[in-house]
C-alpha cells in the first residue's frame, strides 16, 4: 500500500446547542434547559491513498455525512486533525472556520440547493478558480467550456441558469465545480440519491470516467450498498458516530464480520426466485445525545455480552488489510445468538 494523502487521525466532532432564555426559564421548573450535546463523531481515523475511492457506509445519523463536512474543511473537528499531504485541512479561529486548501472538494447530494439559482452555470464554475488564481483570467471562459464538455455538456450552457436543468445536468455541474478548482481529493456526499435510476447510472459512469482520466482520490459516501461495491477500492462501515468495519471491497462483501455489518447487508432487498429473506435490522439507533456505554450497537446485537456492554471495542485486525472494531473479533464474546 502507497503512502497516504489524507489523513483523519483520531477525528471527534460534537456540536452543543445553547437554549435560549424562554428555554432555560422553563427548565427551572422543568428540569431541563440545559446545553444539549450531540456526539456526531467519535474517535475516527482513516488513510487515503492517492488515486483510491473510500466508501463511507451506515444508517442515517451514523456521522458519515458529518465526517465528510470535517474532511473537506467545513466543518472543523472538536479534537483530532485532519491533514492533506501532510498539511492541516482547515482550522478554527474565533469560532469561524478557515480553510487552509483548496484541494479538498465536496460535492453535496442537492446540486439545486447547492448551486446559486441567480448566477450562470459559467460565472458559478468560474468564480472559486478565479479568486484563487487557479486560471488566468485570459483563459476563464475556455476553460469553463472545456469544464462542461469533459462532464457532458455542452459549452454553450455556461450562460444558463441552474433552474433551466434537470436534477442529473445540476449534478454534472456540481462535479464541473468541484473539478475546475483542480482538486487532488474529492468528497462525494449522497452525491446520486437524489437522482432517478437511469440517471444515476449516468453520473456513476462520469465519475467512473473522470476517475480514470485523472486519477482522482476520492471518498463517496453513501447509503447503498450496491452503488458503493460498484464504485469503491475500500469500504468504511460507520455506526453511532464510530468506525466499526474497514476492508477492501471485495472483501467486505463477501465475508462481513461486524455483526452491524451483517445486519447492513441481510437487510437489502433481493430479487429472484432464489429464498433469500429479508431482514430489518431490529430496534433503533441510539441517540447521539446518549450514546450507550460500551459497544454502541450492543443494544441492537444478537451476539452482545456483558463486555459489549461496559467496553467499547477498538478497531483491530482481522485479516490483510482489515480491522474491526468488535469484541467477538478478538474472542471476547461467543457467537451464539440470543446471548444479549
Amino acid at each position: 500500500m502507497t503512502d497516504p494523502i489524507l489523513k483523519i487521525d483520531a477525528v471527534s466532532k460534537r456540536f452543543t446547542r445553547t437554549p435560549g432564555l424562554a428555554e432555560r426559564l422553563a427548565g427551572k421548573f422543568t428540569g431541563g434547559g440545559k446545553p444539549v450535546t450531540v456526539h456526531a463523531l467519535t474517535d475516527v481515523s482513516l488513510e487515503v491513498t492517492k488515486g483510491e475511492v473510500l466508501g463511507i457506509v451506515g444508517e442515517s445519523g451514523c456521522g458519515k455525512s458529518t465526517l465528510g463536512r470535517v474532511i473537506a474543511g467545513i466543518h472543523a473537528p472538536s479534537s483530532g486533525s485532519v491533514t492533506l499531504n501532510g498539511k492541516p485541512v482547515a482550522d478554527e479561529r474565533r469560532g469561524n472556520i478557515h480553510k487552509l486548501t483548496t484541494q479538498v472538494q465536496m460535492i453535496h447530494q442537492d446540486p439545486f440547493a447547492s448551486l446559486n439559482p441567480r448566477m450562470k452555470v459559467g460565472e458559478t464554475l468560474a468564480e472559486g478558480p478565479r479568486y484563487h488564481g487557479i486560471i488566468p483570467a485570459d483563459q476563464v471562459r475556455a476553460r469553463i467550456r472545456a469544464l462542461l464538455e469533459q462532464v457532458g455538456l455542452e459549452g454553450a450552457y455556461a450562460d444558463r441558469l441552474p433552474h433551466q436543468f434537470s436534477g442529473g445536468q445540476r449534478q454534472r455541474i456540481a462535479i464541473a465545480r468541484a473539478l475546475a478548482m483542480e482538486p487532488e481529493v474529492l468528497v462525494l456526499d449522497e452525491a446520486v440519491a437524489s437522482l432517478d435510476v437511469s440517471i444515476q447510472a449516468q453520473v456513476l459512469n462520469l465519475f467512473m470516467d473522470l476517475r480514470h482520466d485523472l486519477g482522482l482520490t476520492a471518498l463517496f459516501i453513501s447509503h447503498d450498498l450496491s452503488v458503493v461495491r460498484h464504485v469503491c477500492d475500500r469500504v468504511a462501515i460507520m455506526y453511532l458516530g464510530r468506525l466499526v468495519e474497514l476492508a477492501p471491497a471485495d472483501q467486505l462483501y463477501a465475508d462481513p464480520r461486524h455483526p452491524y455489518t451483517r445486519a447492513l447487508f441481510a437487510s437489502i432487498p433481493t430479487v429472484g426466485t432464489g429464498r433469500g429473506r429479508f431482514e430489518a435490522i431490529k430496534g433503533e439507533i441510539p441517540s447521539p445525545i446518549a450514546p450507550p456505554p460500551g459497544c454502541a450497537f450492543h443494544p441492537r446485537c444478537p451476539f452482545a455480552g456483558p463486555r459489549c456492554r461496559a467496553e467499547v471495542p477498538r478497531l483491530t485486525e482481522a485479516g490483510a488489510a482489515r480491522t474491526v472494531a468488535c469484541h467477538l473479533n478478538d474472542g471476547g464474546v461467543e457467537m451464539q445468538k440470543g446471548a444479549a
